[in-house]
């Protein structure tokens, strides 16, 4: 197996050229991956079905790039038209992955994961824990799922699928375009195009920022934000209120630089504190010797709830898309 640096190298989304032993192990990757995907498509390794339909979302390339934000507005969305959608998932960075699980927004993230715990708190849907994602999906139509959506389940051709879904980060895209580890794609750019929907990532980015238009075929995905919601209790207070204050903020995300540059946009001063991406949070990580507000995003805050105090908020985001893309999701959602 390749071993990944623990962040994106800089030459990555840079101009520099991949070092040596990068550009060496590259065609390793590629071939071991295009053998694994052709044993799928010869029917070698079966795809397993279930009896609903199933929503791949995912992406090309390695971090995060806002596949939860768009899996809970596809839940939310589904479930106002009707469905009883459920989602599986891996539970990246869980205790024992080996161990399938339900999961509910009380579940403990060291043994489910940040996400599927942000997913069912935000959307109250049945999420299963599983690495065999087709097993997860099975479970989740014999509890009375009637669709599933699989959470960056895009290279997990063992469960078959009607929809997939591409999420790109709209500022940084595929980088230098090169398979790991000489770049961030896990499959060449080809596969991409075979999807059925391109989301980009546009956060709260306006598109008159350089590299952020969408191209032909893509659907743009915005994020709405307006409150910080207190981890104790029920308080939420708008953004605004923090507007020309200083706060601690605390990310532990694939791109934190998205999140800080969200803040600042405000009108906050931040003292930014980054984190690996899924971090476990103890109490002493955020001892920062100031006494100030903790700003953090929902996927950090579900990981703080044990030893918060009146001083953390989280800063709820909601993903918003056009109504065209609603039309044609649901279209071709009846189609099958």
């Amino acid at each position: 197996m390749i071993k990944l640096p623990p962040s994106a190298p800089a030459y990555w989304y840079g101009d520099d050229a991949p070092p040596l032993w990068a550009r060496a192990l590259t065609p390793l990757y590629a071939g071991i991956t295009a053998l694994r995907r052709s044993l799928f498509q010869v029917g070698f390794w079966r795809q397993r079905g279930v009896a609903a339909p199933v929503v791949v979302v995912g992406n090309l390339t390695v971090g995060g790039v806002g596949k939860t934000p768009l899996t809970i507005a596809l839940v939310r969305r589904l479930q106002k038209e009707g469905y009883k959608p459920g989602v599986a998932s891996r539970g990246y960075g869980r205790s024992d992955e080996a161990v399938a699980r339900w999961v509910d927004g009380s579940t403990s993230v060291t043994i489910a994961g940040d996400e599927p715990v942000l997913i069912a708190r935000r959307t109250q849907a049945p999420v299963r824990v599983d690495r065999n994602r087709a097993a997860a999906a099975t479970a989740l139509v014999e509890m009375g799922c009637d669709l599933v959506i699989c959470d960056d389940g895009l290279q997990h051709y063992s469960l078959a699928r009607d929809i997939e879904i591409e999420v790109i980060d709209g500022k940084r895209r595929y980088g230098n375009a090169r398979l790991l580890p000489s770049g961030p794609l896990r499959e060449p750019l080809g596969r991409g195009r075979r999807c059925d929907f391109h989301i980009v990532n546009l956060g709260q980015m306006s598109t008159d920022e350089p590299n952020v238009e969408p191209e032909f075929g893509e659907w743009p995905m915005r994020f709405r934000v307006n409150d910080a919601a207190a981890l104790l209790g029920a308080r939420s207070v708008s953004l605004d209120h923090f507007s020309g204050h200083r706060v601690h903020a605390v990310a532990g995300i694939g791109d934190p630089q998205r999140f800080f540059k969200m803040l600042r946009d405000r009108g906050i001063a931040i003292v930014p504190h980054v984190f690996p991406d899924h971090h476990l949070y103890r109490a002493e990580d955020l001892q920062f010797g100031s006494r100030l507000p903790i700003l953090m995003t929902e996927k950090d805050a579900v990981k703080c709830m044990s030893f918060a105090d009146e001083w953390y908020f989280s800063v709820p985001i909601t993903a918003e898309l056009p109504a065209a893309f609603w039309v044609a999701f649901l279209e071709r959602l009846k189609m099958g």
